[in-house]
């Protein structure tokens, strides 16, 4: 035991097994959600929910015990809502692409994303991006994610007159979203640990009660096959054949390196990580977030990431990596309980996607909404995403419109070179979407 504590560090961290372990399982009772909600969101590409599950388990549990045995930091990796919206949402059903392709983007991204990151490009990359159109982007995510959650649990509905309109309070599947969401409101403003876990739980409970949802016939199983997703990503990628796949790659590439960049950094910010404004062993931390991607492409899920919900473990105290060891067991005995997903429905995990959206909207604060030339281009990302359905126009209306701005406001040599071939990159990309 002596050993494991001086590996990861508990006396110059000030931490011991008993807060590790009470903060690894907070932070796996925080996101415990995404096992059902991954699978909600890549079902409607078409791929097996079952497939889903085990590879977000499995994947999940190796990206956690790398990030803690690797870089000794207390935070969980898993698959990245958002871009898991853009994967189903965007690509497969919006672009028409084949689940099995988009997998194979996946792949070839996580390879390109492995390869930046160990020759030190990745953050030369995200640091050319300016910080306002970074938290306009998570902002944005966050937006589309609640739009989805509104629309899967009735509570928004397509209207031909309005657009959208206020879904019908006469269907007791939307007050099953209503009710959900209530609670989770009040758990989050509570502050109790794992209140979004919690508020499914307890949407399940009721849903069961009332015959809206049906009873499973077992709670533990074997655990789902992947056979249908594994190695897809790999067996398809002489798939990638055109420009508007290859464009898919570079914009899988591109919002990963957002959302996973940015919530490592914020998470280690909290756990008081960061020395003299810098991340020590950061280099380690992104190579066990990367390599995550690639064994999730390889499984069958979309782009892993480190997961936000880590700050309720390193809230109570979480500081080391063995908070992510913790966590990684904990997925591995989640993966045996599958049949649950069949509970786990569309108004329960509404609730989930739209608090979420919430908290990643928390970044508007960050915006210089006072300069004009920022705030234009930012506004267009965060509204963009909702309203086109689709993360990538969001971020090409921004891309394209931001050295516009700024060179109109007499700031052009602010812009770097990066930014203005991004707004080149994001023209051809709107080219090739409309001209399918």
């Amino acid at each position: 035991m002596q050993r494991i504590a001086n590996y990861f560090k508990f006396e110059e961290l000030g931490t011991n097994f008993r807060k590790e372990t009470l903060a690894g399982l907070t932070t796996f009772v925080s996101m415990a959600y995404i096992l059902f909600v991954n699978p909600q969101v890549l079902g409607a590409s078409g791929i097996s929910q079952g497939a889903v599950f085990t590879a977000t388990a499995f994947a999940s549990a190796f990206g956690c015990a790398l990030m803690g045995i690797l870089a000794n930091y207390p935070i969980a990796i898993s698959a990245s809502l958002g871009i898991n919206a853009f994967f189903a949402y965007s690509v497969v059903i919006g672009m028409k692409v084949p689940w099995q392709t988009a997998l194979a983007g996946v792949f070839v991204a996580s390879l390109l994303f492995m390869v930046l990151t160990a020759f030190k490009l990745r953050e030369k990359v995200v640091d050319a991006i300016p910080r306002d159109l970074k938290m306009a982007i998570s902002a944005g995510i966050g937006l589309f994610i609640a739009f989805i959650g509104l629309s899967q649990g009735g509570l928004v509905v397509a209207d031909k007159s309005t657009v959208v309109t206020l879904g019908s309070l006469h269907v007791g599947s939307t007050w099953l979203t209503i009710f959900g969401l209530l609670v989770t409101l009040i758990l989050m403003s509570a502050k109790i640990p794992g209140a979004i876990f919690i508020g499914m739980v307890a949407n399940s409970i009721l849903g069961l009660a009332t015959g809206l949802i049906a009873m499973p016939k077992h709670i533990v199983s074997a655990v789902p096959s992947i056979s249908s997703t594994f190695m897809v990503g790999f067996t398809h990628m002489t798939d990638i054949n055109s420009v508007q796949l290859i464009v898919v790659v570079l914009t899988f590439l591109l919002v990963t390196f957002f959302d996973t960049t940015g919530t490592l950094v914020g998470l280690a910010e909290q756990a008081g990580l960061v020395k003299d404004n810098k991340l020590p062993r950061i280099g380690k931390a992104l190579m066990a977030d990367s390599s995550t991607m690639v064994v999730g492409s390889l499984l069958g899920t979309s782009p892993m990431g480190a997961f936000v919900e880590s700050s309720a473990g390193i809230a109570v105290g979480g500081r080391s990596g063995f908070t992510a060891i913790v966590t990684a067991i904990l997925f591995v005995f989640g993966a045996f309980f599958s049949p649950l997903l069949a509970v786990v429905t569309n108004q329960v995990t509404a609730p989930a996607l739209i608090i979420v959206g919430v908290l990643m909207a928390q970044s508007l604060k960050n915006i210089h909404w006072e300069k004009f030339e920022v705030a234009a281009p930012a506004f267009l990302i965060v509204l963009g995403m909702p309203l086109t359905y689709s993360i990538s126009d969001g971020i090409a209306l921004g891309f394209i419109t931001y050295p516009l701005t700024m060179l109109a406001a007499k700031r052009g040599k602010e812009v770097g070179p990066m930014m203005y071939s991004l707004a080149v990159v994001f023209v051809i990309f709107l080219w090739i979407l409309n001209a399918n």
